[in-house]
C-alpha cells in the first residue's frame, strides 16, 4: 500500500461543530467526545470492530435535543470515509457481518458502490421512540445510518433479527455495520484496480 488512507474533516454551523480524524487501516483504536454520551460508546464500537483510527470532537445544541450534534457527527464521518477510500483500488468492496450481543441478533451488508441507499429493517414497533441512556432516542440509529450511507457512497442494508432490550439492539446494529464496512474496506490482494466492470466506484 502506498497512499495513507486517512482523512481529516471540521463542519460548523449554527447548530454545531465537528472535528474528526480518521485511518481506515488502523487498529481501532479512538478518541470520542461527541457530548452525547450513548453515540460516544457507538462510536467507539464502530472503530473498533471495523478496525478503523478515529478521532472526534463533537459540540452542538444538545440542550434543545441530540439531533443536530449526532447526525452532523454522522455526515462528517461519511464524508471522511469517502475522502479516506480515494479511488478503491485493491478494496474487496463487498462485507456482510452478522452480529449478536445477548438477545439482540443484528446483521450488515456494505458495498463500497458509490451509490447512497439504506435499507433498514427490523427494529421492534415503539424503539425509535426509546429513549437509551436518558438522552439518545432510537430513531437516531437509522438518521445516523442515513446519513453515513449518503455522504460515503455506500449501500447499506441493516436489519434486526432480534432483540428487547434498545442499548442490545442498538449496538448490535452499529457493530454488524462496523465488521461489515471492515470487510469491504480491506485491502485485497487479489484484486487488480478498482473492482467494478465499469471501472470507477
Amino acid at each position: 500500500m502506498t497512499n495513507a488512507r486517512t482523512a481529516r474533516r471540521t463542519r460548523t454551523t449554527s447548530e454545531s461543530s465537528i472535528e474528526l480524524e480518521l485511518d481506515l487501516d488502523g487498529t481501532g483504536q479512538s478518541s470520542i467526545d461527541t457530548s452525547v454520551p450513548f453515540f460516544d460508546h457507538m462510536l467507539t464500537a464502530f472503530a473498533k470492530h471495523s478496525l478503523t483510527d478515529l478521532r472526534v470532537t463533537s459540540s452542538g445544541d444538545t440542550h434543545i435535543d441530540v439531533h443536530h450534534t449526532v447526525e452532523d457527527t454522522a455526515i462528517v464521518l461519511g464524508q471522511a470515509i469517502r475522502e479516506a477510500l480515494g479511488d478503491k483500488a485493491g478494496i474487496s468492496r463487498y462485507g456482510d457481518a452478522l452480529v449478536p450481543l445477548d438477545e439482540a441478533l443484528a446483521q450488515a451488508v456494505v458495498d463500497i458502490s458509490g451509490r447512497p441507499f439504506l435499507v433498514h429493517t427490523g427494529e421492534p414497533a415503539g424503539f425509535e421512540m426509546h429513549l437509551i441512556g436518558g438522552h439518545f432516542t432510537g430513531s437516531m440509529v437509522r438518521h445516523t445510518f442515513e446519513a453515513l450511507a449518503f455522504h460515503a457512497g455506500l449501500t447499506m442494508h441493516v436489519r434486526v433479527l432480534g432483540g428487547r432490550d434498545p442499548h442490545h439492539i442498538a449496538e448490535a446494529e452499529y457493530k454488524a455495520l462496523a465488521r461489515a464496512f471492515r470487510q469491504a474496506k480491506a485491502l485485497d490482494p487479489l484484486v487488480d484496480g478498482i473492482p467494478s466492470t465499469k471501472g470507477a466506484l
